[in-house]
């Protein structure tokens, strides 16, 4: 009977031992497994971070992992980060912008505003290869947040930007991101609005149809980009500049022009999910002044209501921001550096303001960098400028793309 009891303990425990054994064998499968998923996951995500310029990042994200794959990845990434440009002269940062682009030229060269849109707008299909010429003559797209840095007390700091040999860093701006009353059934998009996927995209009605798609910059440069991550740095798309008196982003959101009521809550209340989401797909937002002003003939008096009113109305729904595009262009002193003896640049910068771009099509780049400011100027793109260059009286947009490929306006 003990021996027996002997034998039945031994068997049983070479069944525990086995059961163990396989426990533990099957438990350092599953490890091995979810080791080599992080690892997967790991290596595709330091792939989106470099293809964006993001070297340091992306190595961080393979701290920790092993495997050929990981050492190659380093390997590439190391070598990139060897033969980086700086780009760390606040001159030298190019800037082009554009208002709302047309849809439908038919429309809008044949409505009551045909002169303005032909002269201030460029087209869709105007835009499209001037975007794939960018991309190919290797500019890549950053924000004002790449390249400043402003701290608790107001001082301005200008951070250099890394990037691969021929490749350059580019502003680009929309201004009049609102879509405007006057613009209605002019062969524009209607708003911005937020999809069941969660993209940004245009609501544009056509003939009393609705449609939702890329009708304008900013869902065009998204999808863009989804195809060439690499022109884009860090994910950074571009600025967005809103003035508040028809609302913002295409919803009529204003309550000092259309009431204090539920419709302009809902309003509000949708332009801020569509500027969360802008936001978090890259877009930094600037104050167009709330009605659109002009700064330089514009009294003080005149600039504080209008800022109480863009922090009142819109600064809401799109974040306080740093950055103001001048109306017009029209700047607030002439290109010596502002001074504190300017009286409407020591308002503006109390106000939260540090980033001022006005208009200079006379070369690629200007800008002004001082302990409180920088300023830099914009290129217009649009009718008058298109048409300048294919005439040859202006050229400073050769150096972007090639105009006489895509405008064909003047035949």
């Amino acid at each position: 009977m003990i021996k027996t009891k002997i034998t039945s303990l031994v068997v049983i425990g070479l069944i525990l031992g086995a059961g163990l054994w396989l426990y533990g064998n099957i438990d350092d499968d599953v490890m091995t497994t979810k080791t080599d998923s992080q690892t997967t996951k790991a290596v595709k995500q330091a792939k989106s971070l470099s293809q964006q310029y993001q070297y340091k990042e992306a190595k961080s994200v393979l701290s920790g992992h092993k495997g050929t794959t990981v050492d190659h990845l380093k390997k590439s990434i190391n070598k990139q980060q060897s033969k980086l440009v700086t780009w760390d002269d606040p001159t030298k940062i190019s800037h082009l912008f554009y208002h709302s682009l047309i849809v439908d030229p038919g429309k809008a060269f044949s409505s009551k505003q045909a002169q303005g849109y032909k002269d201030y707008m460029a087209t869709i299909d105007e835009f499209m290869p001037m975007l794939n010429q960018l991309y190919d003559n290797g500019y890549v797209l950053i924000n004002f947040k790449d390249i400043i840095s402003i701290d608790k007390q107001g001082k301005v700091t200008f951070k250099p930007v890394k990037l691969p040999e021929g490749k350059k860093p580019l502003i680009i701006s929309q201004d009049d991101v609102n879509y405007y009353e006057y613009m209605k059934n002019s062969g524009f998009a209607d708003k911005l609005v937020v999809n069941k996927q969660g993209d940004v995209k245009n609501q544009y009605t056509n003939n009393g149809q609705k449609k939702i798609g890329d009708y304008d910059m900013v869902p065009i440069i998204d999808t863009f980009i989804k195809k060439h991550p690499d022109f884009s740095y860090g994910g950074s798309k571009g600025v967005i500049a809103e003035t508040g008196y028809n609302g913002v982003l295409g919803y009529r959101s204003s309550k000092s022009q259309y009431g204090d009521t539920k419709k302009t809550h809902r309003e509000a209340k949708k332009a801020t999910k569509v500027a969360n989401a802008m936001k978090k797909e890259g877009w930094q937002f600037a104050s167009h002044s709330w009605g659109h002003i002009n700064m330089t003939t514009a009294s003080v008096d005149d600039i504080k209501k209008d800022t109480a009113l863009w922090q009142k109305e819109v600064q809401p729904i799109v974040g306080k921001t740093p950055v103001l595009i001048f109306p017009f262009g029209a700047d607030i002193g002439s290109f010596t550096n502002y001074t504190n003896d300017n009286a409407k640049y020591t308002y503006l910068k109390s106000s939260g303001f540090s980033i001022f771009d006005n208009v200079d099509a006379s070369q690629t780049s200007w800008g002004q960098l001082t302990n409180d400011y920088y300023r830099n100027a914009r290129i217009n793109v649009d009718g008058i400028r298109l048409h300048e260059t294919m005439t040859g009286e202006n050229t400073v947009l050769n150096d972007f793309f090639n105009t006489k490929d895509f405008y064909h306006r003047d035949k």
